[in-house]
């Protein structure tokens, strides 16, 4: 064990003041669909995915291991193969109630920017920690989406914009990305910089205020 040590011994008024400047930073933040092809240093991606690596996890298994795709070949094939899922979604498998909330966010079944943007991460689960072992790692999907909630969130303090997809069903990642099948892709998260004339959906600026988002007791 090793005795705990806090970050910054601050006075409550200044952690409320980080707290308040942290959360102004990231109601910036907004899906971004409409990339430029400038590049992006593949050390904020690293730094990004070592960030996501300190999130915490069930039972501290850590199950993430994250791909990430900047070479032309490999983000046309995963273009390729993510538009065919998306054109049997919107062909009917997604249902025109989902289709319906996802239209006024401009979301179609072309995916330009997988090829566009300079990075493409693919965020998959481990199910078990190894072949032979005889327990799955339990929260999967709660733990990868907490390192990817990092992941995100130290790529928009870098500057960069962002979008997550989720490609259902997805088994063709681990093909793409050479992972093994014990391995789960949970996630797509697209980065690099905005295209000039990207632009954000009226709806996608609606957020819920505080009392619709937090009870008290």
């Amino acid at each position: 064990m090793r005795p705990w040590t806090p970050d910054i011994d601050l006075p409550d008024h200044e952690r409320i003041a980080h707290a308040a400047a942290f959360c102004e930073r990231m109601a910036t933040r907004h899906s971004c669909r409409s990339f430029s092809a400038d590049p992006v240093p593949r050390a904020i991606i690293e730094t990004a995915i070592a960030a996501a690596g300190t999130a915490p996890s069930g039972a501290n298994r850590q199950p993430w291991h994250f791909a990430a795709l900047s070479s032309p070949g490999a983000k046309t094939a995963l273009r390729v193969a993510v538009e065919e899922e998306e054109r049997n979604f919107y062909g009917g498998i997604g249902g025109s109630e989902w289709q319906g909330l996802l239209h006024n966010l401009g979301t179609t079944a072309d995916k330009p920017y997988l090829e566009i943007a300079p990075w493409v991460i693919v965020a998959f689960g481990q199910t078990k920690a190894n072949e032979t072992d005889r327990f799955p790692n339990p929260h999967l999907v709660e733990s990868v989406s907490l390192a990817c909630g990092l992941l995100l969130t130290t790529l928009h303090l870098a500057g960069l914009a962002t979008l997550v997809h989720t490609a259902t069903p997805a088994r063709f990642l681990n093909r793409l990305c050479r992972r093994p099948a014990l391995e789960k892709p949970i996630m797509l998260i697209v980065a690099g910089h905005p295209a000039p004339d990207a632009t954000i959906p009226v709806t996608a600026l609606e957020r819920k205020p505080l009392d619709k988002i937090a009870s008290w007791f």
